[in-house]
């Protein structure tokens, strides 16, 4: 059984569910789900036999597939159509935030790798709380930027890094500083593309607003915003200007 693909863009291509396989070449024309992702199609999403799921390799590889058996915590899945490969989205989209409490940093991965932010860069600010310890927060924001480019099916994974410190944030190319003042973004940047700098609880300490004096600033609305809800804000903002360029 085989599919015509139109598109090489895995969204446009309907199917009821969507993995990412562990193994960056493991796109064959046999799949095998097993683990948490296979428990959760089979016993949380109740997956039947030849209904169609689609892989992604995390790096632009992508393939569809048809369900063969669903049992206990296993999916069977075999191929119905040949690889597909979906180029990056360009310019590149960068969001670079700073630390905040709790889960909050999983919280702002999940909704910038739903809007297709291309790395997920936390700050350590001068009046950054949190400061956790940096494997362990890269850890969780990859396993949660996994899950959700299952849910809005990417086939590239976001690159989450580790905390980088204010001085590092501000030679990343691109700079545009969330704020209250500001404009929208306009033209086009260049091929390095964007990264929004995102300020903790409280704002950038008096040092660190004289270093940003030069910086563009991307008005992210009226209000007083949280730290991840202006992360998000401004990522919205800059994807939405990224389409307007790619139509």
């Amino acid at each position: 059984m085989t599919t015509e693909i139109s598109s090489t863009l895995l969204a446009d291509f309907p199917a009821v569910a969507h993995v990412i396989v562990d193994l960056p070449n493991e796109l064959g024309d046999e799949l095998k789900i097993t683990g948490s992702d296979g428990h959760h199609f089979v016993r949380v999403r109740r997956l039947r036999i030849d209904e169609v799921v689609t892989a992604a390799n995390g790096s632009g590889s992508w393939r569809p597939y048809r369900v063969v058996e669903s049992s206990g915590r296993r999916l069977d899945l075999i191929a119905t159509a040949e690889v597909r490969v979906e180029s990056p989205l360009t310019p590149p989209l960068r969001v670079a935030f700073s630390l905040t409490k709790g889960a909050k940093p999983e919280v702002v991965a999940r909704q910038l790798t739903e809007l297709g932010v291309d790395s997920i860069i936390p700050v350590v600010a001068d009046r950054s709380v949190a400061r956790p310890e940096a494997q362990s927060l890269v850890t969780r924001l990859q396993r949660v930027a996994r899950e959700a480019s299952m849910q809005c099916r990417r086939s590239w994974l976001p690159e989450c890094l580790a905390p980088v410190t204010f001085t590092e944030a501000i030679d990343l190319p691109g700079l545009v500083v969330a704020s209250r003042t500001g404009t929208a973004a306009t033209g086009k940047p260049n091929s390095q593309g964007w990264t929004l700098l995102v300020g903790p609880e409280g704002g950038f300490s008096p040092t660190e607003i004289a270093a940003l004096k030069s910086v563009p600033i991307l008005a992210v609305g009226d209000l007083v915003l949280r730290a991840e809800t202006a992360a998000v804000a401004g990522a919205a903002v800059l994807a939405t200007q990224r389409s307007r360029l790619v139509a």
